[in-house]
Parts: structure tokens; C-alpha cells; sequence
């Protein structure tokens, strides 16, 4: 039985071919175990730590998961689902296009503010004037 968010027999039978087989180290962990891990926690985002008993060890999730992205495994497996549903009309495109626009406040942009004097007409303090001296008729 196919647990909620998992794969299914069908999904499992696309991807199954693109993975990589075991390498010198010996026999790899079931990889649809290991992928059911990887989606619940994305689909949770939980900690890896808190991953349900039956995707244990985390370890071998996380592990898995940063080597097929540096080795290509999940863009093979993302191309061939997408070019292989696009060619069949499976494949629903939806443009989002958002864009955020936050007005700043003019002072917080930098801007010149209205009245006050201006900072280089103050006597420094170390000037005679900015001292208390008073000055020489």
C-alpha cells in the first residue's frame, strides 16, 4: 500500500530506470524508500532527524538527496518526466508572475529633508566657535 505523498507503482516505474545502481561500496538502501523520504520531507519540511521509522536512516535520505543533485540524477529524472507528459498534453503550464513593490519612505531613501539647517553650517566642535570661544572684534 502506497502511503499518502508517496510513490506510486506507476511514478516508480518511470523514475526506477534513471537511477544510478549500486556502486564499489556495496548494495544501496531501496531507493523508493529512500525517495519517499526525500518527499515527505519536502512536502512536511521537517528536520531530517524527525523523519518518520520507516524512511530511517535520515542519513541515507539526505546523503542520497545532495548526491543526485550534484550528480544529475534529479534534473534526468525532471527532464524526461516533463519533455515525456509535455509531448502527451499531461503537462499543465501556469505562468505565476508576482512582483513585490515596496515604497520606501522618502527619508529612508536617502533624500534631502525639507528645512533644518544644513550639517556643515554647524561649527565643528573644535573651532572657537564651536568651543565657546568668543571671537576677536
Amino acid at each position: 500500500m502506497v502511503g499518502r505523498g508517496e510513490l506510486t507503482d506507476k511514478a516508480w516505474a518511470r523514475i526506477e530506470p534513471l537511477l544510478p545502481v549500486s556502486g564499489r561500496g556495496g548494495q544501496w538502501r531501496d531507493h523508493r524508500q529512500v525517495i519517499n523520504a526525500i518527499l515527505f520531507k519536502l512536502r512536511t519540511g521537517a528536520p531530517w532527524r524527525d523523519l518518520p521509522g520507516r524512511y530511517r536512516p535520515w542519513k541515507t535520505a539526505h546523503e542520497r538527496l545532495r548526491k543526485w543533485t550534484l550528480d544529475g540524477t534529479w534534473q534526468k529524472i525532471l527532464d524526461e518526466a516533463v519533455v515525456k507528459d509535455d509531448a502527451v498534453g499531461e503537462v499543465e503550464w501556469i505562468l505565476s508572475i508576482d512582483s513585490t513593490i515596496v515604497r520606501a519612505h522618502q527619508h529612508a531613501a536617502g533624500a534631502r529633508k525639507k528645512g533644518g539647517a544644513n550639517p556643515r553650517s554647524r561649527p565643528s566642535q573644535w573651532t572657537a566657535k564651536g568651543l565657546g570661544i568668543p571671537e576677536a572684534d
